[in-house]
Parts: structure tokens; C-alpha cells; sequence
């Protein structure tokens, strides 16, 4: 654990990503506590319920969405929620990390084909505009999901999804979720949101694994 405090020690992160940091009781609460018991110094934490990447090019409205700085109340929307351009927030925050928290929103789970060229193109006009401002980054893929629930987020598809951002989220390092629990392991509520046992286990394993992110220990003083 050392080795991730003197990494991240110091360091203002802003996260940007879909549900899992939006609602509450979710991701957003133990990933801020994580990288703050790591050494982060400062972090901002943005989600929007359903937001593809290519949704944080400009503002967007969405179904529902969070803001939240270090520990203080988050600021949580319904539907009067929009995301707000990755250039902005940068140029707001000027962090020296970005964390991305995007997969579910691309997988098209009930569909029977996964649909890459969109998803290249959602990814790359993300990624582009994080490169844009000389910003170090790191791409948080998704986990395993339940078979049964609304989402139908079935492990081949989770395999194929997870494959393809990591081949494709260059020069964000990937950060395969994948690794971190066996399929099923992770309790879900609904067949992708998971517990808050498992949201407490996937903040932990996201941290740990920055470690050894060559965007993150590029950052070392």
C-alpha cells in the first residue's frame, strides 16, 4: 500500500463516468475515500447517469447525475442533470489526473452485436480531448455483472467490451476490472449495479491497481 500512497500522494484527481457515480451508495463516496486514504489530496468526482463518452465532448442533458468534492455532500440531480465538457472541468480543475469510469453505457448488452465502430468513435473523441490538454489519465473498464436483471450483461460481452477499451484507450492506461473478482462474485442489485460491498471492494481494487499505471507513475515528483 505504500507504493500507491507515494503514487497518488499529493495528487488532485477529478473523475468523470456514467451511473456507478451517480447514484448514491454506489462507486462515487468509496472511490473518494480510497484515493484520499491513498494520498490523493484533492478529488472531484462528475457522473452522469447513461452518458456515453462522447457525451462529455459538450453538454448533455441525462437521466440523472453527481458532483462531489473530497468528502463534503454531493450535489445529486434527477432529471434537470447535463454533463459538463471534460475540456471545462480540466481547465476548472486542473488536475493532474483524469479517471474515466465508462463501459457499461457502450455495451449494448441486449443486443446480440457488439457495435464497434460507434464505440471507437465514443471512445477516441474522449480520449483525444483528455490528450488535448497534456492531462495524465487512466481508463476504469467494467466489472462482472449478474446474468439476470434488466441489463441482460452477460461475461462474453463483458470480455469483448473490456478487450476492445483496452486496445483502444491509448494513451489513457486501461485499468481491467475484470481481474479484480470472479465472475459473479460481486453482487449485483439489478444485474450491473453491485452491492455496496462490492461498489467498497471495486474503489479499493481501482486505486490499488493506479499503482502501476504508466500515466500514474509518470506523474512521481
Amino acid at each position: 500500500m505504500a507504493a500507491t500512497a507515494s503514487v497518488l500522494l499529493g495528487l488532485s484527481v477529478l473523475v468523470i463516468g456514467e451511473s456507478h457515480l451517480s447514484l448514491n451508495s454506489h462507486l462515487r463516496e468509496p472511490l473518494v475515500q480510497s484515493l484520499q486514504a491513498q494520498g490523493a489530496a484533492h478529488v472531484h468526482v462528475v457522473g452522469a447517469c447513461g452518458a456515453s463518452p462522447a457525451r462529455w465532448l459538450k453538454s448533455t442533458p441525462v437521466d440523472c447525475g453527481a458532483d462531489q468534492v473530497d468528502k463534503r455532500p454531493a450535489t445529486v440531480l434527477g432529471k434537470e442533470a447535463h454533463t459538463t465538457p471534460i475540456a471545462d472541468l480540466i481547465h476548472a480543475d486542473k488536475p493532474d489526473l483524469v479517471v474515466v469510469v465508462e463501459g457499461d453505457t457502450m455495451g449494448s448488452y441486449d443486443k446480440p452485436a457488439f457495435p464497434k465502430a460507434w464505440a471507437w468513435q465514443e471512445v477516441t473523441s474522449l480520449t483525444k480531448a483528455i490528450a488535448d490538454t497534456h492531462t495524465a489519465c487512466v481508463w476504469v473498464g467494467p466489472g462482472w455483472g449478474g446474468h439476470s436483471g434488466q441489463y441482460a450483461k452477460g461475461d462474453d460481452r463483458v470480455r469483448e467490451l473490456s478487450a476492445f477499451l483496452a486496445n483502444n484507450v491509448a494513451p489513457c492506461t486501461y485499468i481491467d476490472s475484470t481481474t479484480f473478482a470472479k465472475p459473479g462474485q460481486w453482487q449485483t442489485l439489478d444485474g450491473e449495479h453491485y452491492t455496496q460491498v462490492g461498489y467498497a471492494a471495486w474503489s479499493k481494487a481501482i486505486v490499488n491497481a493506479m499503482a502501476n499505471a504508466p500515466s500514474v507513475q509518470g506523474l512521481k515528483k
